[in-house]
C-alpha cells in the first residue's frame, strides 16, 4: 500500500466579508484611546466617519475531503472562486482551517505566486540558501545541490542580483526551479508557470513528471490550462464554490469542469470582463446577443449571427471587427475578421450585427474572444479594445452528418471574413 503524503478530513474555511479588527496592536490601542476620549478615530480614511463592520461570511470552503499518495500528480481545477488557492493555502499553513485536519508526511515546497518566499533585497543565491533552510536543509545539503538549481533557473548571470530586480519571469524561473531542487516531498504549484515562457513550461512540467515518477515526490498543481494537466497529473480533483464535486480520472474530471463551464447564452455582457491591455482605446464593448439561435447553438453550415454594441469614445474610421474561435481547452482554431462596419463619430453607441460562416467547424463547444479594431496601411492590426475568451458557443452536426473531428487535426484556420449584416449609432447623450 502505498504511503500516504497528504490527507484532508472535511476541511472548512469561513472568511468575513468587509474590513475587520485592526492592522496592528498600536492601531488598536489608538482607537481604544480616542474612543474613551470621545475623539475622532486616528487610524480611520480621510472622509469615512465609521469604520466599515461586516458580519456577512463566505465560505471559501466546505467539507473538502481527500488523500494524496506518494509519487502521485494531482490537477486540482475549478472556476475563478472555486476554492482552489484557498485550499492550497491551508495545506501550505499559510492560514488555517475553520473546520476539519489536515495532515502533512514530509517537507512541503510551494509556489503559490510569482516570488512567494523570496526577499527582495536578498540576491538569487542569498534567497536558494534561505528558503532551503526553512525546508530544514543543511547549508552542506544546499551546497550539494545550488549549481544544479542555478543552471535550471538559467538566470546564473544575475543569480547575485537583488530578486526585487528580476522580471516576474526571472522570479518564476528561479523559484520553480529551487522549488524543484530542494528536498521537499510535496511540490505544490498555482498557475504560476503561466508567467514563463513556452519552452521553460515544458522544462518545468517534464521535471515535475520526473520528480514525481522517478523521485516519488507528490505534485499538487493548479492550472487553468487543462493541456499541461492532461501532460502531468494521474488524477484530477474538481472544486466548484467551495465542494469537492469530484476525483477521479484526468479526462472524466476535465470534462465535468468544462460542462460545468459551458454555460450557453445568447445575451452576454462584456462591460464588467476583463479588457485586454495594449490598447489605443476609442472603442469600449459593452454587450453581445447571438440572433436567430437559441442557448447560443448553431447547426454546422449555418451562419452564425450577432450582435455587437459598442461604445465610441472618439471619432473612429475603417472599423472592422476581429473574432478569434478557441477549443474549450484554449487551443486557437482560427479567426476571422469582418468586412469594414463603418466610421463613427464620437460619444456614439455603435451596433453591429455580424455572420459568421461555421462551416468549417466540426461539432464541439468553442469560444470566442472579440476585437473592436483599425488596420494600418502595412494590414497590421490596430486594437481598440478587445475582451478573450468572452462567451461560449455550440456547434451541432446536421441530422445526415455523422461524421466526428478528433482535436488532434485542428490546425490554423483563416475563416472567411464575417458578412456585415447592419450597422448603425446613436448618440449617447
Amino acid at each position: 500500500m502505498s504511503e500516504i503524503m497528504l490527507r484532508c478530513e472535511n476541511v472548512s474555511k469561513q472568511y468575513r466579508l468587509g474590513a475587520i479588527g485592526g492592522t496592528t496592536l498600536k492601531e488598536d490601542l489608538q482607537r481604544l484611546s480616542a474612543r474613551l476620549r470621545k475623539k475622532e478615530d486616528p487610524t480611520s480614511k480621510i472622509g469615512q466617519k465609521k469604520r466599515p463592520i461586516s458580519n456577512e461570511k463566505f465560505l471559501a470552503l466546505d467539507g473538502v475531503s481527500f488523500e494524496v499518495k506518494k509519487g502521485e500528480a494531482v490537477g486540482i481545477i475549478g472556476k475563478n472562486g472555486a476554492g482552489k488557492s484557498t485550499l492550497l493555502k491551508l495545506i501550505t499553513r499559510i492560514t488555517g482551517p475553520s473546520k476539519g485536519t489536515i495532515s502533512l508526511n514530509g517537507r512541503v515546497a510551494s509556489m503559490l505566486e510569482v516570488g512567494t518566499g523570496f526577499h527582495p533585497e536578498l540576491t538569487g543565491r542569498e534567497n536558494i540558501y534561505m528558503n532551503g533552510a526553512i525546508l530544514g536543509m543543511s547549508k552542506k545539503e544546499i551546497d550539494a545541490k545550488i549549481e544544479e538549481i542555478i543552471d535550471f533557473s538559467e538566470v546564473r548571470q544575475f543569480i547575485d542580483t537583488p530578486v526585487k530586480r528580476y522580471s516576474s519571469g526571472m522570479y518564476v524561473k528561479l523559484a520553480f526551479s529551487v522549488a524543484a531542487h530542494l528536498d521537499a516531498d510535496i511540490m505544490i504549484m498555482d498557475e504560476v508557470l503561466a508567467v514563463g515562457d513556452m519552452a521553460f513550461q515544458n522544462k518545468c512540467l517534464t521535471k515535475m513528471r520526473q520528480s514525481a515518477q522517478e523521485e516519488g515526490k507528490t505534485v499538487l498543481y493548479v492550472s487553468h490550462n487543462m493541456n499541461t494537466i492532461r501532460q502531468l497529473c494521474d488524477r484530477v480533483i474538481v472544486l466548484e464554490k467551495g465542494k469537492l464535486i469530484f476525483d477521479g480520472s484526468v479526462e472524466e474530471g476535465i470534462a465535468i469542469y468544462m460542462n460545468n463551464s459551458d454555460s450557453g447564452s445568447n445575451v452576454v455582457t462584456l462591460h464588467d470582463k476583463t479588457h485586454l491591455g495594449n490598447l489605443i482605446g476609442g472603442a469600449f464593448m459593452e454587450s453581445m446577443e447571438f440572433l436567430d439561435c437559441e442557448n447560443a447553438t448553431v447547426v454546422s453550415g449555418n451562419p452564425l449571427k450577432f450582435k455587437m454594441n459598442f461604445r465610441v469614445d472618439r471619432k473612429l474610421e475603417g472599423v472592422k471587427m476581429r473574432i478569434t474561435v478557441k477549443s474549450r481547452d484554449d487551443v486557437p482554431v482560427g479567426i476571422s475578421i469582418s468586412d469594414e462596419v463603418g466610421s463613427f463619430d464620437a460619444e456614439t453607441m455603435a451596433s453591429v450585427t455580424l455572420a459568421f460562416d461555421t462551416s468549417l467547424l466540426a461539432q464541439g463547444i468553442y469560444y470566442l474572444n472579440f476585437a473592436v479594431c483599425q488596420y494600418d496601411s502595412n494590414g497590421n492590426p490596430v486594437i481598440l479594445d478587445n475582451v478573450a475568451r468572452a462567451c461560449n458557443f455550440t456547434v451541432i452536426n446536421r441530422q445526415d452528418d455523422r461524421s466526428v473531428w478528433s482535436q488532434m487535426w485542428w490546425g490554423s484556420i483563416k475563416f472567411p471574413p464575417m458578412k456585415v449584416c447592419e450597422a448603425e449609432a446613436k448618440n449617447i447623450n
